[in-house]
């Protein structure tokens, strides 16, 4: 995700007593007109001119063999039907209202069927890496309704992700993770998805990690991180009843490091992943393609190493409302049939939630739309037998913030408030300039 959706800071509620009057909403991401369909997408070709009515022709006598008593039929062509899409879904929002946005989607597409539903874990608190009471109930649910859907589900490596720490600090937790430190909140977190019953999710460790924007980035001590990657994985494949798949997803292109430096190996990596938005400004996606640790790269990288590819996040960002981009993304999706993929539904880079966006939002509502169900792809076995679980030290969790929408600061009520509200509150930083 971008970096400055993810670096707001908690406030406590006594800093927003004399705001909450004035305008509280519930912490949902961008807004959209519930129970608003603009209809059926416009087609992208005029329909075809009727024919000229044929001209009448002359009266004649009744013949004198009578016709037969009933004509035979017309034959009409079956409308077409749109091909297969590989299994899609979006990101709309990490708590409860992001399940809930999965079917008014599904009902803008047409009738078309998410088959993903994608959320992240917290990485403010290691009690919220493993997982915090409430949090993933919904999307569980979610997941069991049907058994051709898939979980996917972003777990940070450390706890105070998004806070800044040198590289000389990050390099040190990294050790301290492939030393076992923090081995307990993994195992935490595997049984309390097995205890859901959803131990098929698709867990994304430590995604962009070839950034600078995240604690748990790999340049600081790439061999470490490797590691640490390992003993994760080792630690929750252990868990009995688990079925986890393991996604190694990078951001495109070189960024802080190249990723291919960070890739733990074929062992305890199941998807290869990437993270692909339009960016930087200018650059066309045949460039995002070729560039190095681009998208070709990507795929032939993941062939090499006989691994399914995905796309966890993607969409729209520094060259604005861009249709080619669009449009060419989907057909490199269709194209090279990811795992799965994960539209970035929020501004700037969404098409849904995101009104600034309309020449994009046709294009994907286009593609997609009232596309009939379809099986789920075959899902891939885990790679390598679960090691022994390593010993578990003991750790004492330290408190740090929560990321809210970009729009508003959130208002710290404690977790059990939070469950039953669906998600923390907040205030608009605009609420001073807008109309009472």
């Amino acid at each position: 995700m971008a970096p400055q959706q993810r670096r707001d800071r908690s406030r406590r509620l006594t800093v927003v007593a004399a705001a909450v009057a004035a305008s509280v909403t519930l912490a949902a991401g961008s807004g959209f007109a519930v129970g608003v369909d603009p209809g059926p997408p416009a087609p992208t070709a005029p329909a075809p001119a009727a024919p000229a009515p044929a001209t009448p022709a002359p009266a004649v006598p009744a013949p004198l063999v009578p016709a037969p008593a009933v004509a035979a039929p017309l034959t009409v062509p079956p409308a077409p039907v749109k091909p297969a899409v590989p299994p899609f879904g979006a990101f709309l929002d990490s708590g409860p209202l992001g399940v809930a946005r999965m079917a008014q989607l599904s009902h803008w597409l047409g009738g078309t069927e998410l088959k993903v539903a994608h959320t992240y874990l917290p990485g403010d608190r290691w009690r919220d890496i493993e997982g915090a009471p409430g949090f993933l109930d919904v999307w569980a649910q979610w997941r069991r309704d049907k058994a051709d859907r898939t979980l996917v589900l972003n777990v940070p490596m450390l706890e105070r992700n998004e806070e800044y720490v040198p590289d000389v600090g990050a390099g040190w937790l990294l050790r301290e993770g492939a030393a076992g430190a923090f081995d307990q909140h993994f195992k935490a977190l595997a049984e309390r998805l097995v205890a859901l019953k959803v131990p098929d999710t698709v867990i994304v460790l430590g995604w962009e990690m070839n950034g600078t924007t995240y604690r748990h980035r790999c340049g600081p001590d790439p061999e470490s991180w490797k590691k640490y990657w390992d003993r994760i994985v080792t630690t929750m494949r252990a868990v009995p009843g688990q079925k986890f798949r393991f996604d190694f997803s990078p951001s495109r292109g070189r960024d802080a490091v190249p990723w291919t430096e960070c890739y733990p190996g074929d062992r305890t990596v199941d998807i290869i992943g990437m993270d692909s938005y339009d960016q930087p400004a200018g650059e066309s996606f045949e460039e995002q393609v070729k560039e190095p640790y681009g998208l070709q790269q990507h795929v032939d990288f993941a062939k090499s190493h006989g691994k399914p590819i995905s796309y966890p996040e993607w969409g729209l960002f520094r060259n604005g409302d861009n249709g080619v981009y669009m449009q060419r993304m989907l057909a490199w999706i269709d194209e090279h049939k990811p795992l799965y993929n994960t539209l970035t539904d929020y501004c700037p880079h969404g098409v849904w939630q995101c009104s600034a966006n309309p020449r994009s939002s046709q294009v994907y509502r286009t593609a997609l739309y009232g596309i009939p169900d379809q099986p789920a792809a075959p899902v891939p076995t885990p790679s390598g037998p679960a090691p022994k679980p390593a010993p578990t030290p003991t750790s004492t969790p330290t408190p740090t913030h929560y990321k809210p929408p970009a729009n508003c600061s959130p208002v710290d009520l404690g977790d059990w408030v939070e469950y039953w509200l669906g998600g923390k509150l907040c205030v608009r930083f605009d609420w001073w300039s807008r109309s009472s």
